[in-house]
């Protein structure tokens, strides 16, 4: 096992699995909390895992970030509606020869992170996983698990597979947690939303499952010609992605438990959606290079629309 010890910035779901998997692995973990705090520290996390249940009795949670120890790696596991707030948290929880490891949808965060900590210090993580937050510190995951690193560089540069990327690697594995390294970040998150610009977006303005959608003839099409609007995204950026990547997605969405995405269950909350991330920075990206994704602005459109009325 390996001495790098990590903070959790944001333990929902996703922080929550995978910091308690390092943690059982005997990592040296620290986690930030705001509404969860007390019921955390006073009995610790619970995790219900297809890949087997465990509970975590005892953490070292905290509330304010002043008081964390700075560790080697930063995992910023918040939405990217919040990612204002890392400018008075990284400098407390990082170490100067530490990285962060964002572990976020959509394009363009790791801007944001490395104008704060410097270029060459930020992996981007890419997650394939089912996972809720059903309660205080209670993580239910229901399927896959798996992570894929990229390093970011200036202009997001493909910088191949680094050092960095190899250390996180090692220990997410040494945890359980399965990962794939990736050489160029950008092609990595043009791949990876795929999945999440039509699945995320259509489930809040169907108020729809992934099982729901993936029934209806309709929707199955809609997906694809959505999906393959992203592939012309990836393209205008340099990025050829085959289209094989939408068979594939497809085929993993029908063999997963029916879930509803994270977005969905943002709005249920009444809590602000990722649309930017998602949505409006790839949409931006494209338009730069001189191209148009209808099905795409006009979902954008439509998310806007019910987030601003959601939320009034």
């Amino acid at each position: 096992m390996s001495s790098r010890s990590y903070a959790i910035i944001g333990t929902g779901a996703i922080g929550g699995f995978y910091g308690g998997c390092l943690q059982r692995s005997r990592h040296e973990v620290h986690f930030l909390l705001r509404s969860d705090y007390a019921e955390v520290q006073e009995r610790g996390l619970i995790i219900e895992s297809v890949q087997g249940d465990f509970t975590l009795p005892h953490v070292q949670a905290y509330h304010d970030p002043a008081k964390m120890p700075a560790c080697d790696v930063a995992v910023v596991a918040l939405k990217a509606t919040q990612n204002h707030i890392l400018r008075q948290i990284l400098p407390h929880v990082l170490k100067d020869d530490g990285v962060v490891l964002l572990l976020q949808n959509g394009l363009g965060c790791e801007l944001e992170i490395a104008e704060i900590v410097g270029s060459r210090r930020v992996i981007g993580g890419l997650c394939f996983i089912c996972a809720n937050k059903v309660g205080a510190g209670h993580i239910r995951h229901l399927d896959y698990g798996a992570v894929k690193l990229a390093e970011y560089a200036d202009g997001y540069q493909a910088c191949g597979i680094t050092g960095k990327m190899r250390e996180v690697a090692q220990d997410f594995e040494a945890a359980g947690i399965p990962v794939e390294l990736g050489e160029d970040l950008a092609r990595s998150r043009w791949e990876k939303l795929i999945w999440n610009i039509p699945y995320n977006g259509l489930s809040v303005v169907l108020d729809a499952t992934t099982e729901e959608m993936m029934a209806d003839k309709e929707m199955r099409l809609l997906i694809t010609n959505l999906m393959q609007e992203v592939l012309l995204g990836a393209k205008s950026n340099g990025r050829e992605i085959p289209e094989s990547f939408v068979q594939k997605n497809l085929d993993h969405t029908d063999n997963m438990e029916p879930y509803l995405t994270s977005m969905k269950l943002d709005y249920d909350r009444q809590q602000p959606l990722e649309i930017e991330a998602i949505f409006g920075n790839p949409l931006r990206s494209a338009a730069a290079a001189g191209v148009s994704l209808p099905r795409i602005e006009m979902l954008y459109q439509q998310l806007k629309f019910l987030d601003r009325k959601n939320r009034s």
